[in-house]
């Protein structure tokens, strides 16, 4: 046994806590100096990497692509496919290419303007119900629009919409559209719809 100067016990022997009932107040330094030397030496990558790209690809990938795969992808210059349009956005209908848009300012002159953008919800076995569904959820927005224009403005309506394969891949955009003659040279829209 080992013990101080006197024969008093030790009041904090080790190993022990004393408490005197009050709380410690936190105290926050912030270093007054930033490090002078950065490290050097930078990690390196693990020798395990690949160092070449894989070279078998699969090949079960899905045959089923939209016969007018051409939408699918944006087009240089002013041309989109239709699904990219907004409302508002005044285009021009190449009817050799369904799907396409060149898009114009609605000042100047256009086959037609979008009045709205819908989506279709829902499943849709074949083409024919796709267009009926779009056809569907343009009729209001384009009657109601078109009863707002001055007589002779437009003459017809256009509505596009994706085939059975874009809408399995995503594309669920329908674009509801007033047109002035599409196809035709000699009339067009000018100005934007009121």
């Amino acid at each position: 046994m080992v013990s101080g100067g006197d024969d008093t016990p030790d009041k904090n022997p080790p190993g022990s806590s004393q408490s005197s009932g009050r709380t410690p107040d936190p105290s926050f330094s912030i270093p007054t100096e930033l490090p002078t030397r950065l490290p050097t030496k930078l990690p390196t990558l693990p020798s395990r990497l690949p160092t070449e790209l894989p070279t078998g690809f699969p090949t079960d990938l899905p045959s089923e692509f939209p016969s007018d795969l051409e939408s699918l992808i944006p087009l240089a210059g002013d041309e989109v496919p239709y699904y990219m349009l907004r409302t508002g956005d005044c285009f021009n209908a190449d009817t050799a290419n369904p799907g396409q848009a060149a898009k114009r300012a609605c000042g100047e002159p256009h086959d037609a303007e979008v009045v709205k953008v819908v989506e279709l919800e829902g499943g849709y076995a074949t083409d024919a119900a796709l267009k009926n569904a779009a056809y569907a959820l343009c009729r209001s927005p384009l009657e109601r629009e078109a009863a707002e224009q001055p007589a002779g403005t437009v003459r017809g309506s256009l509505v596009q919409y994706p085939d059975t394969a874009g809408y399995r891949l995503g594309i669920d955009n329908v674009a509801c559209s007033l047109a002035a003659d599409l196809g035709s040279d000699t009339r067009k829209l000018t100005t934007p719809l009121t």
